[in-house]
């Protein structure tokens, strides 16, 4: 069976590198086979995100290379480059494959039966457009699936920019005056709401209401092209604006006086489900769920009957140092702000003994300005905000985004500080629109959307320092005091937790401090 060529020659193989490996490479490597064998799905946490580690792709190469049928790989343009220039010539030097390898947004020619390499864009929008570019019922293997919303989401959101009103005036003349005049009230409409730090708006019934009607009138009217086919965007937005299963939201320049609308997809699965329908998949990342079954990942990604495996951290190679202290006062009091500067110079003065990168995570936008702006006035030109550019004992505060984007060359922190769990902020209009939609299908909307984005992003932003066994500090007292705690504590294993300063935190950590 593939499953034992691929155990024997993947064993050989690193053997004959004499490197140390991932421990899980055999199984997970037999897993892949076996899907492919098989055709059945099969979910894989690898217990690291793959923009980072990437240690597992060996596990799914040597299967991909040694199936005698054709099979598409999906991963971003980045990844895909280093497996061409680095994993696979090492691989096809060793394997017994003649296997042809190319890439594409498209599938070869009929009868080619070798890997293809494509990317999430091309393949997703295939699928989810119908367009015949990749055919139905070849394997498939996906990596960097815990980016699996965001890659759908940007692939099914709707942007109305400034320049789409002036091409919908140049096609329906007739209605010039009534298009100036929606704009017009939805401008005064938007911009009436107060600033907000995500300078974005749900868009209310009444300017719903406004841009259908429009819609409406334009399209009984036949355009200067003699069709009633609105222009695009224009003609997908009336099914948004009636549907409650669409965000509606604007974003604003307040600066240049002007608005643009998106729209997306709130739930998912029903566009999800019949991809996974086409052909076996095998979905890979790094903590996409606390649960080995991953039923919150599988629900909100439509996904069924498949196989799941969980794989985590070594516990004696890859473990966190976590500061987790006590009785501090709750992130929603006027006290947090400046017990938060007060842990910060506790901490940045007690780490003597393992200088390097300090990260300060905070979501709070301005937050994120005043503890910069407070810590630059102590620490100089060591405190940089959002910057890649920094000094070996840099102090770098940023949002997770920026982390998550940036990361991966950025040096490895010895310390990273996170003032407040990155639980999605319900003053978002994004994110509270998305709340509404849960509450009105009465279902669970903190434990199927807001702590799973939570842990997914705290392990995600935690995994470089499994390389140094660096410190942690975590001051959000809402993992001592609140019911979903445990489950936060859980998604950090494996850990050396305390909760208070001593030097000995910063000091070469003993590995049995996890046994």
């Amino acid at each position: 069976m593939i499953e034992v060529e691929v155990h024997q020659q993947l064993r050989a193989f690193l053997r004959q590198q004499g490197e140390p490996y991932w421990h899980h490479h055999l199984t997970m490597a037999r897993l892949v086979a076996r899907g492919l064998r098989l055709g059945r799905s099969t979910v894989i946490q690898a217990g690291a995100p793959s923009g980072y580690h990437g240690h597992y792709r060996l596990s799914y190469l040597v299967p991909a290379l040694l199936w005698q049928e054709p099979t598409v790989l999906v991963l971003p343009e980045p990844l895909q480059q280093r497996l061409l220039m680095v994993e696979i010539p090492r691989l096809r030097e060793w394997l017994p494959s003649p296997k042809a390898i190319r890439t594409g947004d498209r599938f070869p020619e009929a009868g080619f039966d070798g890997l293809l390499l494509t990317t999430p864009e091309a393949w997703l929008s295939d699928r989810l457009q119908q367009a015949g570019r990749f055919p139905d019922n070849v394997p498939t293997i996906l990596d960097g699936v815990e980016d699996l919303e965001t890659w759908v989401r940007d692939l099914t959101a709707i942007h109305l920019l400034p320049e789409h009103w002036d091409t919908l005036m140049l096609a329906y003349p007739t209605h010039l005056e009534q298009i100036r005049d929606v704009r017009v009230r939805l401008t005064h409409g938007i911009f009436q709401h107060p600033p907000n730090p995500y300078d974005c708006y749900v868009l209310d019934a009444e300017q719903r209401s406004l841009l259908h009607h429009l819609i409406a009138q334009c399209r009984a009217t036949p355009s200067t092209t003699g069709t009633t086919t609105l222009p695009a965007p224009w003609d997908i937005w009336e099914e948004r604006l009636q549907s409650e299963d669409f965000l509606n939201w604007a974003t604003i320049s307040r600066d240049q006086g002007s608005f643009a609308l998106h729209s997306n997809v709130v739930d998912l699965a029903p566009l999800l489900t019949p991809i996974w329908e086409k052909q076996a998949v095998v979905l890979i990342g790094g903590a996409l769920d606390p649960e080995r079954r991953a039923p919150t990942f599988r629900q909100q990604m439509g996904l069924d009957d498949v196989t799941c495996i969980q794989f985590h951290p070594d516990r004696h190679q890859e473990f966190v140092q976590l500061y987790l202290p006590d009785g501090l006062p709750m992130p929603n009091t006027p006290q947090f702000q400046p017990m938060v500067m007060r842990e910060l110079r506790a901490l940045l003065s007690t780490n003597t003994a393992r200088q390097g990168l300090t990260v300060i995570l905070v979501s709070d936008v301005p937050l994120r300005a005043q503890l910069a702006a407070e810590l630059a006035a102590e620490y100089g030109s060591r405190v940089q905000m959002e910057k890649t550019c920094l000094d070996d004992m840099g102090i770098l505060v940023a949002g997770w985004e920026f982390w998550r984007s940036h990361q991966t060359v950025l040096p490895t922190p010895t310390l990273l500080v996170i003032p407040t769990l990155p639980i999605p902020s319900l003053e978002d209009p994004r994110v509270a629109g998305r709340v509404a939609y849960y509450k009105r299908h009465r279902q669970d909307w903190f434990r199927l959307y807001l702590l799973p984005t939570a842990l997914s992003e705290l392990q995600r932003a935690i995994a470089p320092l499994r390389d140094n066994r660096g410190v942690v500090a975590l001051l959000d007292n809402r993992v001592n005091h609140r019911s979903y705690g445990q489950q936060v504590l859980e998604a950090l294993e494996p850990m050396a937790q305390i909760n208070y300063l001593d030097a000995s935190l910063f000091s070469t950590p003993d590995f049995s401090a996890v046994d």
